[in-house]
């Protein structure tokens, strides 16, 4: 074989080498991106009754809290709420909660995945000096099962009383042992009288609840706890449930609360949001199908039916939020037009019969759900965002 022969063998080994790192090379991009995780962004936050900012959000096996004095133009420090780290879920339907008891002291809850799939535990810590450190983390709930205790709901009422309500498989495990068809989780409750620091044994609020849509809550004109979460009605229209419970933490009613009847055998994960005027009208914001297209719908709450019920944004509206103060109502949502993800805001003065829309931001990376909050007679609404951090948007 003569030079020329063997340096066009060579020639060709050396592409072919070539060829295939480039092409293990492609292969591992394209891994890296199938393995790439997606950002949990799920976060909280409410305004202290200081006016202060406060934000929880996941950062690796830690709930971290932030603090902002100015409308989150800065945040200090964050603070660490568990120490000893362990999983927590931080998408948009089940992240961690802040909340504020009437004591003034700061609570954090969220849902430890455990091994089994779906499977977790409630979870909560409760802030010393103000929140500048945490007690040690507690399970809220009594029962120890590996099952699902997920997408908790916290509200803090008068007299130093916390309410939790989760999602729970327990009574869908014992039907299926029994060998019975069982619809859907079960939504379960569990109350403090002492700001969180104990929690008397759970009990269930309803059989027969959506399986992964969070759970919203709002005390009523009264003091009482309201929950309002997608139900299973018979045999598989995915609507809403409206529970009253009383400030002693017993079950007093549930009822239909939206009549849209979408016939779905599985769970959208995309949950309602409640508020509660100081007259006792109930708002809510809620995501359903209807007429063949799902839409974000508003409507006051009633037994039996829904007054001024309307879509919300466009067709690809989503994730919407709900906040009041006295006649003013406040919503908030964001859509994804292909490109970027906006977030938008309808305003009311007149307590629901007119809104102004407003559009607030926009993002090219991924986003959490928004949050409307109020302080005192103010809205506003919280938005984080992967590439923008958080954010927060007067709505005067």
């Amino acid at each position: 074989m003569g030079p020329h022969r063997r340096f066009q063998r060579l020639a060709r080994a050396c592409l072919g080498i070539a060829a295939g790192l480039l092409a293990a090379a492609s292969q591992a991009q394209a891994a890296d991106k199938v393995a790439m995780p997606k950002a949990e962004l799920g976060s909280s936050a409410l305004f202290a009754r200081d006016g202060s900012l406060i934000a929880v959000a996941k950062q690796g096996e830690h709930v971290m809290l932030y603090r902002s004095r100015d409308e989150g133009r800065h945040w200090e420090p964050p603070v660490v709420v568990n120490v000893t780290p362990e999983p927590i879920s931080a998408d948009g339907e089940n992240r961690p909660k802040v909340a504020e008891t009437s004591e003034g002291a700061l609570l954090v809850s969220w849902t430890r995945p455990l091994a089994k799939p779906y499977a977790g535990e409630i979870r909560l810590a409760r802030g010393i000096d103000g929140g500048a450190r945490f007690d040690s983390p507690i399970t809220v709930h009594r029962d120890r099962q590996e099952i699902t205790h997920r997408f908790e709901s916290m509200l803090t009422g008068p007299a130093n009383r916390v309410y939790l309500a989760w999602i729970d498989k327990r009574d869908l495990e014992s039907a299926k042992t029994a060998g019975k068809r069982y619809r859907g989780a079960a939504v379960y409750l569990a109350m403090s009288e002492d700001g969180g620091q104990r929690f008397q044994p759970e009990i269930k609020l309803a059989d027969h609840s959506c399986e992964c849509c969070r759970i919203a809550g709002a005390l009523d004109a009264d003091g009482a706890p309201l929950f309002l979460w997608r139900h299973v009605f018979e045999p598989n229209e995915r609507d809403h449930m409206l529970a009253k419970v009383s400030r002693g933490g017993t079950p007093v009613s549930a009822h239909r609360a939206t009549f849209d009847r979408w016939k779905v055998d599985g769970c959208p994960h995309h949950g309602p949001s409640l508020a509660v005027a100081p007259t006792g009208v109930v708002h809510a914001v809620w995501f359903n199908q209807a007429h063949g297209a799902g839409r974000v719908f508003y409507g006051r709450l009633r037994e039996g039916g829904v007054d001024g019920q309307r879509t919300v944004g466009g067709e690809r509206a989503e994730h919407a939020d709900l906040a009041l103060a006295d006649q003013r109502i406040a919503i908030v949502w964001k859509e994804f037009d292909g490109e970027r993800t906006r977030l938008h805001a309808e305003v009311s003065r007149d307590g629901g019969a007119t809104f102004e829309s407003r559009a607030l931001a926009v993002t090219e990376r991924a986003s959490d759900q928004p949050r409307a909050l109020r302080r005192g007679g103010e809205l506003f609404a919280f938005w984080r965002t992967e590439r923008e951090g958080m954010r927060v948007f007067p709505l005067q």
